[in-house]
């Protein structure tokens, strides 16, 4: 008869002590990020008026054009995808990476001008300093992230910390 293995305890705890302990981070991290004014309805009218300063972008609104054919879909998915990043809520399932990889010609440019909207988005819908260096510093951590995937992609170890010089918040 085989003998099924069973996972050890992730440092010591149960599964469910560790899904206890994984939920109430993560009503922290959310708590953390209300407390700065950082809300779901903020996320939403932030995505929304960020979106309609790509659109009309001379540089990243033809990039977005060429890829994005359902804006409503597409607002949604950013929605889910900014609420998972700022609340930890688990709500996007996706992968960014791939669909940036597949871009040609995306270089530090790009970011560094997708960054420069971003911020100048968050300081216009009225948010405090704090507010605007938490949701702006996740922000150029994706940015660099994304930039430094391609840049491995396309170049190998030579582009390792790509992102580096990317504005910041």
């Amino acid at each position: 008869m085989a003998e099924t293995a069973s996972k050890p305890p992730l440092h010591g705890q149960s599964d469910e002590e560790h899904r206890a302990l994984a939920l109430k981070a993560r009503a922290e991290r959310r708590a953390a990020a209300v407390a700065l004014g950082v809300d779901a309805d903020y996320v939403s009218r932030f995505v929304d008026s960020f979106y309609d300063k790509i659109r009309q972008d001379d540089l990243l609104g033809p990039i977005f054009a060429a890829r994005v054919s359902d804006w409503d879909e597409h607002l949604g998915r950013m929605k889910r995808f900014w609420r998972s990043i700022l609340f930890s809520s688990a709500e996007y399932s996706g992968s960014p990476m791939p669909r940036h990889v597949a871009i040609s010609g995306l270089e530090a440019g790009h970011f560094a001008h997708w960054l420069t909207l971003f911020y100048a988005t968050l300081r216009e819908q009225g948010g405090n300093e704090e507010a605007v260096a938490f949701v702006g510093g996740r922000a150029r951590m994706i940015a660099d992230s994304l930039l430094t995937g391609i840049t491995l992609h396309r170049d190998g170890l030579v582009g390792n910390r790509a992102g580096a010089e990317l504005p910041r918040p």
